[in-house]
């Protein structure tokens, strides 16, 4: 018998309501035993807040203005409801269903409604994502609506949750992964090993209801299904880095770009983006590059796609970004941000998996498949001068650091290990006063834990800002925060909370970029609060001046961009 939305609508709200992890998995471990076959992965997907599958290149694209459209027209919503209901909750979803009970025309239509499934849920996505072009916003419409309208206040909730891509429900992937292996008595190491392989926890369940442990045992690499990234974990110095790696590490520059990983099946290409989303079309001369210089028909390898300047130095990475988002006019923007592919690993070729050989014996065989695509430069060192001295040349090339690799270490998908360590520079951390704050989500609902950040202008005595962040506190210091800025609150702007400039702290940042967002024209890129100065005083705050000067500083290294007038 097909599975009503409504017991995937009423797992979301225990779930939100338990704060055990043991008990979290359990509850999710029996609604998947309940579910029919066909519905493992699009239930397992939505609780994860996806509509397709993690590897599907498949969107909805519903804006918010598509779906406050369809909620207006089916309550009479007012816009400032909808605002006072989000105060309330802090949740999208909440404040929608806040919306949903109280409208009489919902309550009207209840009455009519015939009761989703899963599948219908599944099925409606499936058709949003199909709908593109002209009028599409209107048939989105039509389409969601349809599912509102089927829904109770509590179902719409978690519809919104899933087409926003926002469940919040305290629910990782990784508690799923549990879960799977707890419904279908599979142990955890080999559900988590199939996760990563084939990119989506909801696949694998599926395959481990239909064919056990030993479906999920005989799992490889699947050409054009992209595997979870090995990830690295930060040292803060190379003795650190010996220790761990036994005396000896191979050191790679970590180059100020974005990591890709690169299918190729004869003639056909495809690019993915660390997140696992396809980038294919943005990067058509990466394509060409692959298509005509590796020597195999069939592999899976591993790079960095850099922006370059005419002098061939990097560019800051947000410029870069303005690639990853373009498909159309890509021949403009390619001219205006040139990219330039290294490569660093290799997963698979012509058959065989090479993820379960050693980091050495893979780069060796890349080195010999790249042809004259460029690898990352590499040294294996044995002393931490050595260590030292190349991190300093990667800086001088204007790259971020280094990646330290241990000779011997196998490729473990979506592992974050010490067998690669990454070490970074260190800009200049700055002492900035907050001067606005949010409310979080989730975990920090009911907290000021969004915090805006200003240095002072000397000339002026104007405070702007220069970013935001939620990063680096501790739970105990949001609720202290929470207390002392409600205490500084002058006034309320929609969702910020204007505080008196009284609190600074200090903060690092991977980089300062151009921005059009806020007054100054630049933005601190990754800030994180590194501690409270209740020792300085707002006046002792950084200079604006200050943030230019550093800013201006990374061009000694970094390529500027020049754009093209049209």
């Amino acid at each position: 018998m097909p599975t009503l939305f409504r017991t995937l609508a009423e797992l979301g709200e225990k779930l939100e309501s338990t704060a055990k992890r043991k008990a979290m998995v359990s509850l999710v471990a029996s609604f998947i035993l309940e579910l029919e076959d066909n519905e493992i992965e699009p239930a397992i997907s939505m609780l994860m807040g996806r509509a397709f599958p993690k590897w599907d290149q498949r969107v909805l694209e519903v804006s918010w203005a598509t779906l406050s459209s369809v909620i207006r027209k089916m309550t009479n919503m007012e816009i400032n409801a909808f605002s006072q209901a989000f105060s309330k909750t802090g949740d999208v979803g909440d404040a929608i269903r806040i919306i949903f009970e109280k409208s009489k025309l919902i309550k009207q239509a209840t009455l009519l409604r015939k009761p989703l499934t899963i599948t219908e849920v599944q099925r409606t996505f499936k058709a949003i994502a199909k709908t593109t072009g002209p009028g599409s916003r209107q048939k989105k419409e039509r389409l969601i609506g349809t599912l509102f309208h089927s829904a109770t206040p509590y179902e719409t909730k978690y519809l919104v949750k899933v087409l926003i891509g926002e469940m919040r429900i305290g629910f990782h992937e990784g508690l799923m992964e549990l879960a799977v292996a707890e419904a279908f008595k599979i142990p955890l190491d080999i559900v988590q090993t199939a996760s990563m392989l084939i990119g989506d926890i909801g696949e694998v369940a599926t395959i481990a209801k239909a064919n056990g442990k030993g479906g999920l045992q005989k799992l490889g690499i699947i050409v054009f299904r992209p595997t979870k990234p090995m990830l690295a974990q930060r040292a803060t110095n190379f003795n650190e880095i010996m220790k761990e790696h036994g005396g000896q590490t191979a050191l790679e520059y970590k180059l100020d770009g974005a990591r890709i990983q690169i299918h190729k099946s004869g003639s056909i290409v495809k690019i993915f983006s660390r997140r696992l989303t396809e980038v294919t079309e943005s990067f058509p001369e990466i394509v060409k590059l692959i298509r005509n210089r590796i020597k195999a028909n069939e592999c899976v390898l591993e790079g960095e796609v850099i922006a370059v300047g005419k002098n061939g130095a990097p560019m800051l990475f947000q410029h870069l970004m303005r690639r990853f988002r373009r498909i159309h006019r890509i021949e403009n923007v390619s001219e205006e941000i040139p990219v330039k592919l290294y490569l660093f690993d290799v997963l698979y070729i012509d058959g065989q998996s090479y993820m379960n050989e050693s980091y050495d014996t893979r780069r060796r065989k890349l080195g010999r498949v790249a042809d004259s695509i460029p690898l990352t430069e590499q040294i294996v060192v044995q002393h931490v001068k050595a260590g030292e001295a190349f991190l300093k040349k990667a800086i001088e090339a204007g790259h971020e650091g280094l990646m330290a690799k241990k000779l011997d270490s196998s490729y473990t998908p979506g592992v974050r290990g010490k067998r690669w360590l990454k070490i970074k520079r260190i800009l200049e951390p700055l002492d900035l006063a907050i001067v606005a704050a949010e409310y979080g989500y989730g975990r920090r609902h009911g907290w000021l834990s969004d915090y805006y950040l200003a240095a002072r202008d000397k000339e002026s005595g104007e405070l702007l800002t220069v970013g935001k962040t939620f990063k680096g506190l501790t739970d105990a210091e949001f609720v202290e925060m929470t207390h002392r800025l409600n205490k500084l609150a002058k006034r309320k702007e929609g969702h910020k909370v204007i505080v008196a400039p009284e609190i600074v702290v200090e903060v690092v940042y991977n980089e300062i970029q151009e921005s059009s967002k806020y007054k100054c024209g630049m933005a601190l890129r990754f800030a994180r609060i590194s501690r409270i100065r209740d020792d300085k005083s707002p006046m002792e705050v950084d200079s604006i001046q200050r943030v230019r000067e550093i800013y201006e500083r990374q061009f000694e290294k970094k390529a500027r961009l020049h754009r093209t007038k049209r």
